[in-house]
C-alpha cells in the first residue's frame, strides 16, 4: 500500500498516511488518460459553429443576366459558392461532439491519474487546510510555505467557503472537492494538496 508523509502548515512531517492501492498505486497506462482527456474535451464542445450554405444566404432571388448571348457562363443566382459573398460548401453546421465511454474505462483513467501524480511526487498531503477568513493573501502565505506557487489543485473532503473564495484569485491555483474531480483536473495541474480528511473521503466516494 502506498505511504506518504503528513506534513502541517509550516511544512513538516507530522507522521505517515497510507493512500489507497486502487487509487495511487494502479497502473498508468497514457493511452487511457489521452482517449478519456479527448473525451473529457469533446463533451465540453458547444458545437454551435456554423457557416450559411447557398440556401441560406440572402439574396439571390434574381437571375444575375439572361440565359444566352452574354459570352460569359450560365448563372441562376448571384449567392452561388462561387460567387463572393455566396454561400460556403461544406461549411461547419450545428452538432453533438459528445459521446460516451464505459465506465471502466472512465475509472481505469481516473485512478490512473492520481497513480501517474503520486508516482512523480507530486502529490502532498496536508493535515489541515483551512483558514481562517477567505483572504487570498492567507492562503498564498500558506502554499508559499510549503514551496506551491502555481499550477496546484487543493483537493478537500468538502465545501469549505474561506479556501474557495480566497483561492479564486490565485492564477492557476485551483480549488476542487472529492466529488467534483475528474482526469481532466487531475492531469491539468503540476502538484496535488491533498487535506488529509480527502483521503479517507476519497476512499467513502471512490471505493465505497
Amino acid at each position: 500500500m502506498p505511504q506518504i508523509d503528513i506534513i502541517n502548515k509550516e511544512n513538516k512531517s507530522t507522521g505517515t498516511a497510507n493512500l489507497p492501492e486502487e487509487i495511487f498505486g494502479a497502473e498508468v497506462k497514457k493511452g487511457l488518460l489521452h482517449a478519456v482527456v479527448r473525451n473529457h474535451l469533446a463533451n465540453k464542445r458547444q458545437g454551435t459553429a456554423a457557416t450559411k450554405t447557398r440556401g441560406l444566404v440572402s439574396g439571390g432571388g434574381k437571375k444575375p443576366y439572361k440565359q444566352k448571348g452574354t459570352g460569359r457562363a450560365r448563372a441562376g443566382s448571384n449567392r452561388s459558392p462561387i460567387w463572393r459573398g455566396g454561400g460556403t460548401v461544406f461549411g461547419p453546421q450545428p452538432r453533438d461532439y459528445s459521446y460516451k465511454l464505459p465506465k471502466k474505462v472512465k475509472w481505469a483513467a481516473f485512478n490512473a491519474a492520481f497513480s501517474s501524480r503520486f508516482s512523480n511526487g507530486a502529490v502532498i498531503v496536508i493535515d489541515e487546510l483551512s483558514i481562517s477568513v477567505p483572504k487570498t493573501k492567507l492562503l498564498t502565505e500558506l502554499l508559499n510555505g510549503l514551496g506551491l506557487k502555481e499550477n496546484v489543485l487543493i483537493i478537500l473532503p468538502e465545501k469549505n467557503r474561506e479556501v474557495e473564495l480566497a483561492a479564486r484569485n490565485l492564477p492557476r491555483v485551483n480549488v476542487a472537492r472529492v466529488s467534483e474531480l475528474n482526469v481532466y483536473t487531475i492531469l491539468a495541474h503540476e502538484k496535488l494538496l491533498i487535506a488529509k480528511e480527502a483521503v479517507e473521503r476519497m476512499k467513502e466516494v471512490y471505493l465505497g
